[in-house]
């Protein structure tokens, strides 16, 4: 008699008993369970495995599909086993590069190519990729000793970037995927086979090309390209850095820390930001006798407040006045907030502000009048009046911070001429390896979560339940706007996730095993045990890193 184990399944809200080491996909099909969207994983214990994993105690199910954020990763990553395995098998001296997200996509390089990247090749390399989804090629997980496993890869030249990584990660065995004869590794579950895979298309970008995948709140269809020149040129700007300094990637990381190299990272990525504030300083210096307003607007956590207090520096030096302006002392009072499709309070729509108010106080300054600065208790959700007051000399510059700063709908009836805007976010731009980017929005989670529960009394569990509201308001209220900035600002830090580690590792250890959010918590220390840990004692007071670790020499 067969042993059996018993799951229950939070779709179906019921217990099931299987015969042992019965996989996910046999009780998904058994069950016939229906999702919105196509099942691409599950949640085992809010651990996602993919449908291929086995089961041998009982456990926890809950099957996702695209429309999570969890399914939408799974897809992604075994699109991306995909495209590697085409390009290896139609250009074999080639190596495929994702660099990071972009315009809704993924923009990739193909190095080595030895021809140019031309729309015929693009269009050979998606033939491929359509033929291997079409056969429906199994997809394998395999778990080998390190040592086994690292002889693999570097027998496929294409692949060493990846040596450093098992080399530096310390595991005695490690995980990889195989689709035929072809290996990969990648830093979660993948599809259990090519087929799953549909929707995607490859397209002419820059000097690469883009991979287009489903939009995250409609999987049926494509994610619109965005035209996003500056912020690639960002990028492009501190990819093309990170090879100067031979830091392409989190082994090449480690082992520049193992070898003692830590205090010139630290010191050179210091000197890096301080030069690239004091540049932004001094173009607006230069436009001095017009820009009365700077504008500073950014996502949460992308270090704004910091940034904010370092141009003021740059701005004095230059032999000007800054002021600051705080866009939060305009909101309105709590009963007059907007709300939500959910009926709450929608304290980051556009109308969460007195914009009539804001605008006249604008105008008055301008006109050389004194104005009273309001201040908004956000305990009792009031504005009061304390008697503060700001005038304009000739040389002050009013900087104004907040996620607004960009939106043209801020300051409608303010010359453009007279504002300098600024986009700040932190834009990781060192990868995994060459097929496992790291998203940017990753490290403000945990500057985030580490913030929060430092200075404003939140469990990582909180911050963590909090974040699809923060990003979706991101999506509306930021992110549209962000090209509107006059220059951008990158705000990461080379270095940062290695110190973020230790901060980190400790507060998400605190988020219970059984919630919704131990999901991302687990996906999050699995990420950051990528990193060796560095200490921060060389980190300066006025580092940018400082607002979320502690020990700024600034007041927030």
């Amino acid at each position: 008699m067969d042993r059996i184990v018993t799951i229950y399944c939070k779709n179906t809200q019921s217990y099931h008993n299987y015969p042992l080491g019965t996989s996910l996909i046999d009780i998904y099909k058994d069950l016939n369970i229906e999702l919105k969207y196509q099942v691409v994983a599950a949640r085992v214990n809010y651990k996602v495995e993919d449908l291929n994993f086995y089961i041998y105690k009982p456990k926890d199910i809950e099957f996702i599909d695209l429309s999570t954020p969890s399914g939408m990763r799974v897809y992604v990553r075994t699109l991306s086993m995909v495209l590697a395995m085409a390009v290896s098998e139609l250009y074999p001296h080639a190596s495929l590069v994702i660099e990071h997200p972009i315009a809704k996509g993924y923009y990739c390089k193909l190095e080595k190519l030895g021809e140019p990247l031309t729309n015929e090749v693009i269009n050979k390399i998606k033939e491929r990729v359509n033929l291997i989804i079409a056969q429906g090629k199994r997809i394998f997980t395999e778990e080998k000793q390190t040592t086994e496993v690292k002889e693999l890869f570097s027998k496929q030249k294409k692949q060493k970037d990846k040596l450093s990584l098992f080399e530096t990660l310390g595991n005695p065995y490690c995980r990889f995927f195989r689709i035929d004869d072809y290996i990969d590794y990648y830093s979660g579950v993948l599809l259990p086979s090519t087929d799953y895979l549909g929707l995607y298309d490859l397209v002419p970008f820059y000097d690469g090309m883009l991979l287009c995948v489903p939009n995250r709140d409609n999987p049926l269809v494509l994610e619109q390209i965005v035209d996003q020149p500056k912020m690639f040129d960002i990028f492009k700007e501190y990819v093309g850095w990170n090879k100067i300094m031979n830091l392409n990637n989190v082994g090449e990381f480690n082992v520049a820390c193992k070898n003692n190299q830590t205090f010139n990272l630290i010191k050179v990525s210091e000197a890096l930001h301080e030069k690239k504030v004091a540049l932004i300083a001094d173009m607006i210096s230069q436009r001095s006798d017009k820009v009365k307003f700077v504008l500073i607007s950014g996502p949460s956590s992308s270090g704004k407040t910091t940034f904010s207090k370092r141009l003021s520096i740059q701005l004095m030096v230059s032999g000007l006045k800054p002021v600051s302006l705080s866009l939060d002392n305009y909101f309105v009072n709590r009963e007059d907030t907007p709300l939500d499709e959910n009926g709450e309070w929608d304290f980051e729509h556009l109308h969460a502000l007195d914009l009539p108010f804001f605008n006249e106080q604008l105008k008055q300054l301008l006109a050389g009048e004194e104005i009273e600065i309001p201040f908004f208790n956000f305990e009792d959700g009031k504005r009061y009046f304390k008697g503060d007051k700001l005038k304009l000399e000739e040389d002050s510059i009013l900087i104004m911070e907040g996620i607004h700063a960009l939106n043209p709908a801020l300051i409608p009836d303010i010359p453009h001429d007279i504002t300098f805007k600024i986009y700040v976010s932190a834009l990781t731009t060192i990868s995994i390896d060459n097929h496992n980017w790291i998203p940017t929005t990753d490290t403000r989670l945990l500057r985030r979560i580490i913030r929060d529960y430092r200075f404003r009394n939140y469990s990582a569990r909180e911050t963590i339940a909090r974040w699809p509201s923060v990003r979706r308001g991101e999506e509306k209220w930021i992110y549209p706007f962000q090209e509107n900035a006059d220059v951008m600002f990158n705000s990461a830090l080379l270095f940062e996730l290695a110190v973020l580690k230790k901060h980190a590792e400790p507060i998400l250890a605190e988020v219970p095993k059984f919630c919704d959010e131990y999901t991302e918590t687990h996906r999050l220390i699995k990420f950051l045990n990528y990193f060796v840990s560095i200490p921060e004692r060389e980190i300066p007071p006025t580092s940018l890193l400082r607002e979320f670790v502690g020990g700024s020499s600034f007041r927030y």
